[in-house]
């Protein structure tokens, strides 16, 4: 997505020598590799699409990720961004030296270029579970990231590991038809209520006879998603919060009508203090008969299924792993080498970190979409990656200019960002009692701690005394 983006952005300011580096055979990122049964984005539609290029044709408030694969597409295709990719060409290393960077890829290919920029996305490398025997299953394996679709659902009896926004939508979708489904559930989750109503064709025709009427409803569920979600989850006391908390007690309470089952889908934590998890439909698919939600502690993976803790054997055709992902990868596993020969590993050792999500000190010319520290779970990461390469492309003319041959954040500013935002986080509802992928080592939330205003006001220009210039 922050791809596609850089690439017409980049052209329509009037750079024209850009190459988009992509180690798969098309575009699409999270949403290329992302296909298990019944995905869809938490960030309604009109929301997550890009502020330029409004789509008519949503069949969904929320849609299903393979409508947003292919509206990637349609924008990739009629910005003229495939000619400037190179497909199946995984970058390796990057190294700066007085003047520019060196990119080197697996084919063998070296390039020079001025600037780099790095939208390498954050829900990408899969995190598989820690759990002995996993191997040795005799059934169909495999992440939720990497669905086999040639495998067989129909009839057969299926495990799903996790119960995060994947494994709550996959449980949705495949449980009336399979033989029988076993949710196993490390931690309760909170459960969002969500309505889901389908465009009526006259509605789509009238977005495409008025699109102004699209940027009308994209501003409405901007404020909307910002006022009511966004600024709640940074300020856990706030009326908002307490809101949408009452809406998930709510939810649970009157969806689940077995009172055991209901207090193990009770978590015990604050709404929200994970990634909150939205669904129409989870708490009617985890009460079908064929459904069961299993709670005791996996005790390691068997040939014929999975043996829990209390010695119980649950036999299976198929084990779906929606585990997550690598939160802190980033760049990685690229080598980036910058200024004086520093290693990005060496100083991203503890965690990753940049100023403003965006600069790393020591990085010249090495700009990041959707970085580390930044607005994730809580915002459209369209809107994101949007403010994001406007602030970029005001560094890039700094450079272009003559004032410099090169900046980055300074390690000064850097270590301010840092101080400042682990305080705010503090009073997020991130940090009220629990553990999440927000979650740094230290426990402190690794995310844009403030309201999503203040983004905005961060990235309309930037503050060149934060910045190191290089002659």
């Amino acid at each position: 997505m922050a791809g596609i983006l850089s690439a017409i952005k980049l052209r329509e300011t009037g750079f024209r020598n850009v190459t988009v580096y992509e180690k798969a055979d098309r575009i699409g990122g999270t949403w290329r590799e992302n296909t298990y049964p019944g995905i869809a984005c938490d960030v309604p539609s009109h929301l997550y699409s890009y502020s330029f290029a409004p789509n008519p044709d949503w069949s969904h408030r929320f849609s299903p990720g393979d409508e947003i694969q292919a509206y990637l597409e349609d924008v990739a295709r009629s910005h003229d961004v495939m000619e400037h990719i190179r497909f199946g060409d995984e970058v390796t290393s990057c190294e700066f030296d007085d003047r520019a960077w060196t990119i080197a890829t697996a084919s063998g290919r070296r390039a020079r270029a001025d600037f780099v920029i790095a939208a390498t996305g954050v829900l990408h490398h899969p995190k598989y579970p820690d759990i002995e025997g996993l191997e040795s299953f005799e059934g169909a394996c495999f992440h939720s990231a990497r669905w086999d679709h040639g495998v067989q659902l129909d009839g057969q009896r299926v495990g799903v590991v996790g119960t995060g926004s994947s494994g709550v939508q996959i449980v949705s979708d495949v449980v009336d038809r399979v033989g029988s489904l076993a949710l196993f559930q490390r931690t309760a989750q909170w459960i969002m209520p969500q309505e889901n109503p389908c465009y009526t064709e006259e509605e789509k025709r009238d977005f495409r006879l008025h699109p102004d009427r699209m940027r009308e409803l994209r501003d409405e569920m901007s404020r909307g998603f910002t006022e009511n979600f966004s600024n709640a989850v940074v300020d856990a006391d706030s009326p908002q919060m307490a809101m949408v908390e009452e809406l998930c007690r709510k939810n649970l309470e009157t969806s689940v009508t077995d009172p055991v089952l209901r207090e193990k889908l009770r978590p015990d934590y604050r709404a929200a203090c994970k990634r909150l998890v939205i669904s129409p439909d989870f708490y009617r698919a985890i009460q079908q008969p064929n459904a069961k939600l299993v709670t005791e502690r996996i005790e390691r993976v068997e040939p014929r299924g999975v043996r829990t803790a209390d010695g119980r054997l649950h036999e299976l055709d198929v084990l779906a792993l929606a585990t997550g992902f690598r939160v802190d990868r980033f760049l990685r596993p690229m080598r980036v080498t910058g200024l004086d020969g520093r290693k990005l590993d060496q100083v991203w050792a503890e965690r990753p970190g940049a100023y403003l999500s965006i600069s790393i000190p020591g990085f010249p010319n090495l700009f990041m979409l959707n970085g580390p520290n930044g607005p994730v779970g809580n915002f459209s990461l369209i809107d994101v990656a949007e403010l994001q390469l406007a602030y970029i492309q005001q560094l890039i003319e700094v450079v272009v200019a003559g004032r410099c041959c090169g900046l980055c954040a300074s390690e000064e500013a850097a270590e301010r960002f840092e101080r400042d935002r682990t305080e705010a986080a503090k009073r997020t509802i991130w940090m009220s009692g629990c553990r999440s992928w927000y979650l740094d080592d230290r426990g402190v939330p690794a995310a844009w701690p403030w309201a999503f205003d203040r983004f905005r006001e961060r990235m309309a220009a930037p503050d060149l005394a934060d910045y190191e210039m290089t002659a």
